[in-house]
């Protein structure tokens, strides 16, 4: 069967010409949107997807109807594939159905993981620019000075406060004084006993 999807970002637009072209390909059924494409929760998007079986093709008038980017695109056609259906985009003239059409869609979705190595690898070496700079990165300290733990470690020892005053006054958590007091000899949180 093949299912049509159409999608149209605001109200003032217009699906008429997306529902034409879909109908004179013979589409049996269906689906529209009105939502922006950078919406996750489309639901006749989603609809479409739960009326899919085995053997169908989804089709849409052009691919920015069906992916918010091109991973999401790629993940989207990827997903129906695993499913057993098939996908076409009008307007662009892809064809999973088709080698072309295939061929298209793993050059895309090498693309799309090329960007997504590259996206990594600039983050770690971000991070090993700043670890050689001596930041840390993480959260920061509550407790900024061996002082103040030293502070919450006595105020713990006192049997005659109450967790919650020894934390009100100190401005931490109850799991951030526990943190503090059960690690004595093995350095500050934050330096190595986390």
């Amino acid at each position: 069967m093949n299912v049509g999807y159409a999608r149209v970002s605001t109200h003032e637009q217009n699906e008429a010409l997306q529902l034409d072209a879909l109908r004179a390909v013979k589409c049996e059924q269906l689906f529209t949107d009105t939502i922006s494409g950078a919406k996750v929760e489309r639901k006749g998007l989603d609809e479409a997807l739960a009326f899919l079986r085995p053997g169908d093709t989804l089709t849409v008038w052009k691919l920015d109807r069906a992916g918010r980017s091109l991973k999401h695109l790629i993940d989207l056609v990827t997903t129906l594939q695993a499913g057993g259906i098939e996908f076409i985009s009008l307007t662009e003239q892809i064809d999973t159905t088709t080698p072309g059409g295939k061929l298209i869609f793993h050059i895309f979705g090498a693309l799309a993981e090329f960007e997504r190595d590259l996206i990594r690898e600039r983050t770690n070496a971000g991070l090993a620019a700043a670890r050689a700079r001596g930041r840390k990165g993480g959260r920061p300290r509550k407790l900024k000075t061996d002082g103040k733990v030293a502070l919450a470690r006595r105020l713990f020892l006192d049997k005659s406060l109450s967790i919650q005053d020894i934390c009100s006054t100190l401005g931490i958590s109850r799991a951030t004084l526990y943190r503090y007091v059960k690690a004595p000899e093995q350095g500050t949180p934050g330096q190595g006993s986390r």
